[in-house]
């Protein structure tokens, strides 16, 4: 018998006994918890309820509030009715607790419902201490099946452990023994195994190998092909794909990973020249493409790996030398070095669509809070006094910010899948201002900001999407208003320059940090020590959006002095 079917015969034996054993502890388990569960989700919530109950009539003052809670709860008990007579007892209490809303003062009606009370605790007590004793029967008969079944697991096992590893490792031990003294140089090892099973056909291979290893040590090629192996085998083991050309494009090597995922064949590509084998393949000429582009700002290639769409960052690694007997240095061909960056894009992706699905199932519950709030507003529901309009006026910020934080989520997903959709026209940027004035005109009021804001005549209308455009700066003169002191001035202005419209916001707040500015519009990125609200996503959006309209946006700052930003946009 061949050792394969050795093996596979004592694991499928194994593997069987195994299986068994967890089959009968899943099930036993299940059993052992279904019992619990009966407790659980049946006789104890009842005793939950009638306990509160119990808590509620024994007041000695049972007041309005005290009734509805018990009303209550007794609906709860009412579809919580599982055991024989519950009903009834639950009915009688029912029947109690009417008469007792008629007449709440009378102590024979309270007196009543606590004998209900009781009855119920008592006939689900009953029900848990028997359902309790079938759980310990369970659960000792789980322990004498589940004792028997993995005693008689373990016998296999041994059995198997004493025997099995020898029968293997011995002759596995020899062969390494010998492996190391071919390691040393030493050809003159043999191995010997008796039988007619793969060990003695692996002593007889190696004894051959062995022979010819001798034979061809003592020549220089041996040197030579040692080297080139040792090469070939580092870059097959490489987990990134690598191909390697010569100077006039010829492919020097391939490794494995090359080969999976452009589907080629090493025997049909070594020695070929690259043009040739990118008439067929794809990867090859886009790998080619980039190349004689020289592209460089986006160097990331999608390809199907894996059973799946991978991606893939290209690097382009120059090889060159200096001749013996010259200075300058040759180029004598390069490789290409594909870097699977999939797990990270993965991430990305995952980030991104939770971010969004979280936004957008956000806007629905805050739009519903909003539209509560304008109710209570409205007198026509109830007046409020002074402190509940100061409440409702403080969650209604609050549901703003939230709002906002929202939109500013699913603007920021929409830019990272590439799902922005822009509606480019002629617009006019002082209706953009003044809208996006008017949007914080009622910040700028709690704080005493005067936003000065004087518009030329005449300006030209300019290419954009007038509701994302006004999306920008209003956010640019909210983050102003909220960085600036109380009192203060914000100036807003637009001119033309160099066949654009140029819009500026600036305020005498604290300003930023000279270090910062290069990541002021880095998503997520807050300048460190602010206590401003925010998430650090306006600057980031806003950039996105201005450069989707072909646009530019740029800041100036210092510290104690201020910000201004300033944004472009072409006249249409």
């Amino acid at each position: 018998m061949k050792i394969k079917t050795k093996l596979t015969l004592a694991v499928g034996v194994l593997f069987f006994f195994i299986a068994l054993l967890s089959a009968l502890a899943i099930r036993q388990v299940y059993l052992l918890s279904q019992d619990t569960k009966n407790i659980l989700e049946a006789n104890y919530i009842s005793l939950d309820y009638t306990r509160n109950m119990h808590k509620l009539i024994d007041k000695s003052v049972i007041a309005d509030e005290d009734l509805i809670e018990f009303e209550k709860l007794l609906a709860k008990q009412n579809t919580n009715i599982t055991e024989i007579g519950e009903k009834e007892l639950t009915q009688d209490l029912q029947a109690h607790f009417v008469k007792l809303r008629s007449q709440s003062d009378s102590p024979v009606f309270i007196s009543n419902i606590r004998k209900d009370l009781n009855d119920i605790m008592k006939l689900n007590m009953d029900a848990i201490l028997r359902k309790s004793d079938t759980a310990g029967q369970t659960a000792d008969n789980s322990i004498l099946w589940i004792s028997i079944t993995s005693a008689f697991c373990f016998i296999i096992g041994f059995t198997l452990l004493i025997n099995l590893p020898g029968y293997i490792a011995n002759p596995i031990k020899n062969l390494t023994d010998s492996i190391r003294q071919i390691a040393s140089k030493n050809y003159s090892q043999r191995l010997y195994f008796k039988g007619h099973d793969e060990f003695s056909s692996l002593a007889r291979s190696f004894n051959t190998m062995a022979e010819k290893l001798q034979e061809y040590s003592d020549s220089n090629l041996a040197k030579l092909m040692m080297e080139k192996k040792r090469i070939e085998t580092l870059i097959n083991n490489l987990f990134d794909p690598v191909l390697g050309l010569d100077e006039k494009n010829i492919i020097l090597f391939i490794n494995e990973q090359a080969l999976k995922i452009s589907g080629l064949k090493r025997e049909n590509v070594i020695g070929k020249q690259a043009e040739e084998i990118a008439v067929t393949n794809d990867l090859i000429r886009s790998l080619l493409q980039k190349m004689a582009t020289n592209e460089s700002k986006d160097n990331s290639l999608k390809i199907y790996a894996d059973n799946k769409e991978s991606y893939f960052e290209k690097q382009l690694v120059p090889i060159s030398i200096i001749p013996t007997g010259e200075e300058n240095q040759k180029e004598i061909g390069s490789f290409i070095i594909l870097r699977n960056i999939t797990p990270y894009k993965e991430l990305d992706f995952a980030k991104t669509n939770f971010i969004a699905t979280v936004s957008h199932e956000f806007k629905t519950p805050i739009a519903s809070m909003k539209m509560s709030l304008q109710l209570l507003n409205n007198e026509q529901t109830g007046k409020l006094n002074e402190e509940q309009k100061s409440l409702v006026e403080s969650i209604k910020e609050d549901t703003d910010r939230l709002l906002r934080t929202t939109g500013e989520l699913l603007n920021i997903s929409q830019v990272e899948t590439g799902n922005t959709k822009l509606k480019i026209e002629a617009v006019d940027v002082k209706s953009i201002v003044n809208s996006a004035i008017d949007n914080n005109k009622k910040l700028a009021e709690q704080k005493s900001i005067i936003i000065n804001f004087e518009p030329l005549e005449n300006l030209p209308l300019v290419s954009a999407d007038k509701e994302k455009a006004t999306w920008i700066v209003s956010n640019l003169i909210s983050n102003a208003i909220r960085y600036s002191y109380d009192n203060t001035t914000i100036d807003v202005n637009v001119l033309e320059m160099d066949n654009k419209l140029i819009i500026s916001v600036k305020d005498g707040g604290i300003g930023i940090d000279p270090k910062y500015l290069p990541r002021i519009f880095d998503k997520y990125f807050r300048v460190p020590g602010t206590e401003k609200e925010g998430t650090g996503l306006g600057l980031a959006i806003s950039k996105e959006f201005i450069e989707a309209m072909g646009g530019r946006i740029d800041v100036k700052s210092e510290l104690g002095e201020g910000s201004e930003f300033i944004i472009s946009l072409i006249i249409s």
